[in-house]
């Protein structure tokens, strides 16, 4: 399978429809800024390179190899994929455009397992069995029941699978095609999460509100400003812009800890 065909559009009509204008777009933080901050917020860009070096020490002092990175991301992609085939056998998911959607992006998901699965198997590595997941978390959803409880969930997904492919990208640099076919599973997650936000009438990118909301681990850290080691608070030039239109410029990475604590909600075996 070539991981480069799993980049599809979800559905070229839907993906022309109006962005919400009232909020800043991220674009305006970058056009906001001087030739000197550009260059400076242009290298967070490959800040994942500057940890090359470290990459290899990491791993020593007990950083995940490829196969185990791989693991752990095929069980984010099995509990997306189970979640939307769930959502679509329920009937919870309304017709027309949000069915065609989600049909979409749950062929995406099961691609993606096909993928690690096919990957882990040709280095050597034995995939892991997919668990059980409860998508209610033990009673406190009702996602299949409720289509506002599964487009929350939904969003919450695949933002973790976004940020949890970045906060692995270091580990995953001995292997340059293997990360290469990662960074383009997370462009993948990353449109997901914005049409998902569409769906719901909102901004196509993460809110300051949706930290302090039931799902605010999913956003725990989102709310820095320095980037590449830059406070880029200092360096944008529009007062029009501010800190929080900064924060939500950017997406930051989840440790692996952080995500097995998100996902450990919804598996039970």
């Amino acid at each position: 399978m070539n991981i480069f065909n799993l980049i599809e559009s979800l559905d070229n009509k839907d993906a022309k429809l109006k962005e919400h204008t009232d909020l800043s777009n991220r674009r305006d933080v970058f056009r906001s800024l001087g030739d000197s901050g550009r260059k400076l917020a242009l290298g967070t860009f490959t800040v994942g390179a500057a940890t090359v070096a470290s990459s290899k020490k990491a791993m020593a002092q007990g950083g995940s190899g490829v196969v185990d990175v791989l693991n752990f991301a095929l069980l984010l992609e099995h509990l997306e994929a189970d979640f939307y085939q769930m959502a679509l056998d329920s009937g919870v998911i309304p017709s027309g455009t949000p069915e065609r959607v989600f049909m979409q992006i749950g062929k995406h998901e099961r691609q993606h397992v096909d993928f690690l699965m096919k990957t882990i198997n040709a280095l050597g590595g034995m995939p892991i069995q997919k668990p059980g997941f409860d998508f209610t978390a033990g009673g406190m959803f009702m996602p299949f029941a409720n289509y506002g409880q599964f487009l929350s969930l939904a969003q919450a997904f695949e933002d973790t699978g976004v940020r949890a492919y970045k906060g692995q990208a270091a580990n995953l640099m001995s292997n340059d095609a293997v990360l290469t076919a990662a960074l383009q599973i997370h462009s993948v997650e990353a449109r997901h999460a914005a049409r998902v936000r569409r769906l719901r009438g909102v901004q196509s990118w993460h809110l300051r509100t949706e930290r302090d909301r039931n799902v605010a681990a999913v956003y725990a850290g989102e709310d820095n400003v320095v980037q590449g080691g830059v406070d880029l608070t200092m360096v944008v030039n529009d007062p029009m812009i501010s800190r929080e239109d900064i924060a939500e410029s950017f997406d930051e990475p989840l440790t692996r800890a952080e995500v097995t604590a998100i996902a450990s909600m919804f598996i039970v075996s």
